[in-house]
């Protein structure tokens, strides 16, 4: 089949390879004429395991291609999918501009019938506003061309999205129109052998499914970090606690692990945005505000231990950061936790040495040359100097060092454990001061 996706970001690139892994002719279109000359390079804007070897495979089979030329891409594909971004407003909801201008130019150049898929992650209603847009442009060109729009969110997980297309738990798909369900289930059918994945829904159930998924898991995570700050305060370890209720089956183990804090670009922006649509419905959502106070303050429990560690003193001090992207095999910092750990001790006064295996570029972006950030070629080299160590994403890198080096490098032996890797039985007994996230 013939596949058309606007957006060349996270989702548009993923989406665009594994559909033309399987055979599929895709042209990705995007507005960025920098970034489509890097990816007729072959030179990848993100960073996700095995997806720069699955692009070029396709680019030299001639499946894959990359244009700004909107016409090239409208003519293409029988399947226009909008892939762009849909950032935060400021009152939290989801900005849609992008989305809209998509919709506009898909109907400026059709010339025939074309089957127009949200692949964005948007609120309930975007659908229609699409159907609206195309509608009133076409009316406006004074054409009259029959088309369909469907809505078909995306399950990624960041760091393992091609597994999650290749391998899909589920393929959701809203229509309003049978003959289009069928048409997406022939476009997914490669995915969808082992068993039927796909489940077809109404449009505005298929558009708040993605919402609710993104705000289930980060309940979750919050219900968890909730439960390890009353777990300090009770002399409870999380950890027992943690195994104890996933044993359960109807928790089950997934989502339940306290930490610092969750980050990326979906689960702080999909919970504001569908707290946010519940407003706009009339309706107040008490546990979303909740699970994203909960998230907020999360974030500044390392800061805190630390500073309460070092007495409130912490100018001058150096503090060794492991880990910067939001979660392990991803170089995305949006919403990181470690974001708001640098920007707290640097307000205290401290300096920091960071290392992190894939999110140095991105860090180095974000914030420049900062004479209080060192960024580290190797997590040993962010200890030199350092008065303590804290742990802020859960590479497997960090997951079992030469403690004994840890300690002689640190002036103090202190480690801050924000993702609980490390066993504080253990690690006190060989002379450190640890301090986890509602571990005894």
């Amino acid at each position: 089949m013939k596949v058309t996706i606007f957006g060349s970001g996270y989702v548009g690139l993923v989406t665009g390879a594994c559909l033309a892994e399987v055979g599929n002719e895709v042209v990705c279109m995007d507005v960025d004429q920098d970034k489509i000359d890097k990816l007729k390079r072959g030179v990848i804007p993100i960073y996700e395991p095995d997806l720069d070897q699955m692009v070029e495979r396709n680019m030299a089979a001639g499946r894959l291609a990359f244009t700004t030329d909107p016409k090239e891409a409208v003519d293409h594909g029988l399947f226009q999918f909008i892939a762009v971004g849909t950032p935060p407003d400021e009152d939290g909801s989801a900005d849609l501009q992008y989305v809209l201008a998509v919709a506009e130019t898909i109907a400026e150049h059709m010339d025939g019938y074309r089957i127009v898929v949200d692949k964005s992650t948007v609120p309930v209603g975007t659908a229609e506003k699409v159907r609206d847009r195309i509608q009133a442009t076409l009316a406006s060109h004074g054409k009259n061309i029959e088309f369909d729009v469907v809505s078909n969110p995306e399950f990624l997980k960041e760091g393992a999205a091609i597994e999650d297309f290749m391998k899909p738990d589920r393929i959701v798909v809203g229509t309003d129109n049978p003959r289009t369900t069928e048409l997406l289930r022939a476009l997914y059918a490669p995915f969808n052998r082992s068993r039927d994945r796909l489940i077809a829904m109404d449009i505005p159930s298929a558009e708040l499914t993605k919402y609710a998924a993104n705000a289930m898991l980060a309940t979750k995570i919050s219900f968890m970090n909730e439960l390890s700050n009353l777990a300090e305060r009770l002399g409870a370890d999380i950890e027992a606690v943690r195994q104890g209720i996933g044993s359960d089956s109807r928790i089950g183990y997934a989502f339940i692990y306290p930490g610092c804090g969750y980050g990326g670009s979906c689960f702080p922006k999909d919970v504001q945005a569908l707290e946010r649509t519940a407003n706009e419905a009339g309706y107040e959502a008490q546990l979303l505000r909740a699970v994203e106070s909960v998230n907020h303050q999360q974030k500044q429990r390392l800061f805190e231990k630390i500073h309460d560690y070092f007495d409130g003193d912490l100018k001058g001090r150096t503090i060794a950061l492991w880990g910067l992207a939001f979660k392990p095999n991803t170089d995305d910092m949006r919403e990181a936790p470690s974001r708001v750990l640098m920007e707290a001790l640097w307000a205290a006064g401290a300096k920091v040495r960071a290392h992190d295996p894939v999110a140095t570029d991105e860090c180095n972006r974000i914030y420049g040359e900062r004479d209080d950030l060192v960024l580290t070629d190797s997590p040993k080299e962010a200890l030199e100097g350092a008065d303590a160590l804290a742990v802020v994403t859960e590479w497997s890198l960090f997951r079992s060092p030469n403690f004994d080096s840890v300690k002689q490098q640190l002036s103090r032996p202190v480690i801050f454990d924000g993702r609980n890797i490390y066993d504080p039985k253990m690690l006190r007994d060989m002379g450190f001061d640890y301090y986890g996230i509602g571990r005894r």
